[in-house]
């Protein structure tokens, strides 16, 4: 008898050749937090931990074509999406999922941890009135509220504010990252009627890249493990929080998360 198999948690995402973030991050994550990852590819970077050097999207044949292989013979217990460069790809991948009977993480990326651009501005209209309305969890931080909705967030005040803007288009649940704010990293997680306040230590540690990729998958898994959408977003949070920590130092710019610092490894790999 074949033993079963762990639950499987789809990325819909860009690579990163650095392997800090993208594709790279959520497959790592996905590993570590015990769940199968599976991966359709919607880009190429080339990208290091200076930053992107080049980018090319993937024709939307081969998107539609990567899903369909895996969702119709696989199944899926959980989607998450990253990078979606352009306005036919973002309505491409919204209607898919959209038919896909699996929660959705909508992680809105529009720039990269060193300021380029991963979202074209044309693209943005189809973000709001395609994509956002199929997830179950839309994930994005203050840089991306203040493309989607004009709101720009200057102090913890102005994230309930945010997040009842980014509700407005359709997402079940809202969660804004506060991480770029003074102080406590402090996100709000928000249906509309409950909050959830998430608070954690600010870690001194640069190494920070690949942070919003991995938590969206983190939060994937949770719900791919059946959990509500606050426990899953607590846990995830957890887990960002501990990989932030043990983030290291990889080429000359900012190095990556450590996303198996749970598994207690050590530095040297042992």
């Amino acid at each position: 008898m074949s033993r079963p198999h762990p639950p499987t948690v789809l990325t819909v995402a860009g690579s990163d050749s650095g392997g800090g973030a993208g594709i790279q991050a959520d497959l790592k994550t996905m590993l570590a937090l015990g769940t199968h990852g599976m991966s359709v590819l919607t880009a190429v970077t080339a990208q290091n931990s200076l930053g992107v050097q080049g980018a090319w999207e993937l024709p939307v044949e081969a998107v539609r074509a990567q899903y369909r292989s895996v969702v119709d013979d696989i199944g899926v217990q959980a989607v998450k999406t990253g990078m979606l460069s352009s306005a036919e790809l973002v309505e491409t991948v919204a209607e898919l999922i959209g038919a896909t009977d699996a929660p959705a993480v909508i992680d809105p990326v529009g720039v990269s941890k060193h300021g380029d651009a991963l979202l074209a501005a044309s693209a943005l209209d189809s973000v709001r009135t395609k994509l956002l309305p199929v997830a179950t969890v839309a994930t994005p931080n203050l840089d991306e509220v203040a493309q989607i909705t004009g709101i720009r967030v200057e102090s913890e005040d102005g994230l309930r504010r945010a997040a009842a803007a980014v509700l407005e288009f359709g997402p079940r649940w809202v969660l804004i990252k506060g991480g770029h704010l003074p102080g406590d990293a402090v996100d709000l997680l928000t249906d509309g009627a409950e909050e959830h306040w998430l608070r954690a230590p600010r870690h001194d540690n640069r190494h920070t890249h690949g942070t919003g990729c991995t938590l969206a998958s983190a939060i994937a898994c949770g719900l791919a493990k059946g959990h509500t959408v606050p426990e899953a977003v607590t846990a995830a949070k957890e887990y960002v929080t501990g990989a932030i920590a043990a983030g290291f130092a990889l080429g000359g710019g900012i190095g990556p998360v450590d996303h198996g610092w749970a598994l207690g490894r050590d530095a040297s790999g042992a």
